[in-house]
C-alpha cells in the first residue's frame, strides 16, 4: 500500500557523521562519504539503508544483506558482504536506538489528534474529525468520535461512540470500529471489524536493556490488517518496530489477545482469548491457537499448525504439526504423557490408601 508513513525522517547522512553521532568504529579502508537516508532491517535494506544485527538467528540475512552501512560487534563485522560498511560498537541494539532518534528525531512523539480543526464531516457537536481526514459518503460516526488529520475512512463503515482514530490512518470500506477502540499508525482493509476497547497500532514492547538502565527503542512501523479481519474487544496489535506488523486476511482474534511489534500473521488464522503472540514471530496460513496460548519471540509456525490451550511451543513449529503442552511437544506425545501421569498418580494414591 502507497502510504507516505507516519513519522518525519531525516536525513541524509553520511557514514562518517553516524559513525561520529554513534561513536561507531570504522574500518580503515570503508568509503565513508557513502550518504544513507533511511534504517531498515537487514533483509529490507538496500545500499542507501543503514541496518543492525544483534540476534544470532538472522546470520543469514547479515551475510546476504544488501545495506550500506550496519551495526555489528566488532566481531561480526567480518561476516557482512563486501558492499556493507560495518559500524562497529559494542552493543549494537542500543546503538540501533540512537541510530533511529537521529533519522526520526520526533519518533517518541507521534504527530498529535489535536492537528487540524473542526471541519466538514462533522455530525455531532460532542465529536472531533480533522479538517483533513477523507471520509466517503456512507460513513456512519456517532457521538463523541475523534479523527485525526489525513485519516481516510472508506464508504459503509460505522465508527462507534468515543472511538479514536488516529493521524494518516486509513480505514476501508464496509468496517466496523467498536465503541472506544484506539487506531494509530494503521492501515486497515475492507469489512473489518474492530470491537469495543481494542488498542491497534501502539508502541511494540522494545527496549535496549543494559546496566545503566533500559533505553526505549522507537517504533517506526505500521500495522497492517488485511480485508475481512475480526478483532476481539480488549485485544491489542502492536505496530512494527522497522518492518510492518501485518494481519492476513480472514483471520478472526478473539477478546483479550496480545499481538507483539514485526508479528506476521497469515491468511484465515484463528486465535483465541489471552493467548499472547511475542515480537517477530510469524504464522502461516490456518493456523489455530486455542485460549491461553503463547508463542516467545521469532518463532515460526508452519501453514495449517494448531496449539493446544494453554500451550506454549519454544521453537519452530513445522506446517500441520499439532502441539500441546508447555513447552509444546506433539500433541500425541503429550497426551500420553497426561495419561502415564494421571495412572502414576492413581497407582500412588491407591498404594497410600
Amino acid at each position: 500500500m502507497d502510504h507516505p508513513g507516519f513519522f518525519k525522517r531525516s536525513g541524509p547522512f553520511t557514514i562518517a557523521e553516524l559513525a561520529e553521532k554513534l561513536s561507531a568504529d570504522l574500518p580503515d579502508t570503508a568509503n565513508a562519504n557513502v550518504e544513507l537516508t533511511d534504517v531498515k532491517t537487514l533483509q529490507d535494506a538496500g545500499p542507501s539503508d543503514s541496518a543492525f544485527f544483534s540476534n544470532r538467528k538472522y546470520l543469514k540475512q547479515l551475510q546476504t544483506t544488501s545495506a550500506g552501512a550496519c551495526l555489528v560487534k566488532p566481531a561480526d563485522a567480518p561476516k557482512l558482504p563486501a558492499g556493507t560498511v560495518p559500524l562497529m560498537v559494542p552493543q549494537p541494539y542500543e546503538a540501533f536506538a540512537a541510530l533511529l532518534d537521529i533519522f526520526y528525531p520526533d519518533c517518541h512523539h507521534p504527530r498529535s489528534m489535536a492537528e487540524g480543526a473542526r471541519g466538514a464531516g462533522v455530525r455531532h457537536d460532542d465529536e472531533w474529525i480533522s479538517r483533513t481526514a477523507q471520509i466517503e459518503d456512507g460513513v456512519s460516526i456517532e457521538p463523541g468520535v475523534m479523527i485525526g488529520p489525513e485519516a481516510q475512512i472508506g464508504a459503509g463503515s460505522h465508527i462507534c461512540a468515543g472511538a479514536i482514530i488516529g493521524y494518516r490512518c486509513a480505514i476501508g470500506r464496509n468496517c466496523y470500529v467498536g465503541p472506544r477502540a484506539v487506531i494509530v499508525h494503521s492501515l486497515i482493509g475492507d469489512r473489518v471489524t474492530v470491537h469495543a476497547g481494542a488498542s491497534l497500532g501502539q508502541d511494540g514492547f522494545g527496549f535496549a536493556m543494559g546496566p545503566s538502565g533500559h533505553r526505549k527503542v522507537p517504533q517506526i512501523g505500521r500495522l497492517i490488517i488485511q480485508d475481512d479481519v475480526d478483532i476481539g474487544a480488549n485485544t491489542t496489535i502492536d505496530r512494527g518496530a522497522l518492518s510492518d506488523t501485518i494481519v492476513g486476511e480472514g483471520t478472526k482474534i478473539d477478546n483479550l489477545v496480545q499481538i507483539g511489534h514485526n508479528v506476521i500473521i497469515g491468511r484465515h488464522c484463528v486465535i483465541v482469548a489471552l493467548s499472547g503472540i511475542a515480537g517477530s514471530c510469524t504464522l502461516g496460513d490456518f493456523v489455530v491457537m486455542a485460549g491461553k496460548s503463547g508463542v516467545p519471540g521469532h518463532v515460526k509456525i508452519g501453514d495449517g499448525a494448531q496449539i493446544a490451550g494453554a500451550s506454549h511451543p519454544i521453537a519452530d513449529v513445522p506446517a500441520g504439526a499439532r502441539m500441546g503442552g508447555t513447552p509444546a511437544r506433539p500433541y500425541r506425545q503429550w497426551a500420553r504423557e497426561q495419561t502415564v501421569m494421571r495412572r502414576l498418580l492413581k497407582a500412588d494414591e491407591d498404594d497410600n490408601s
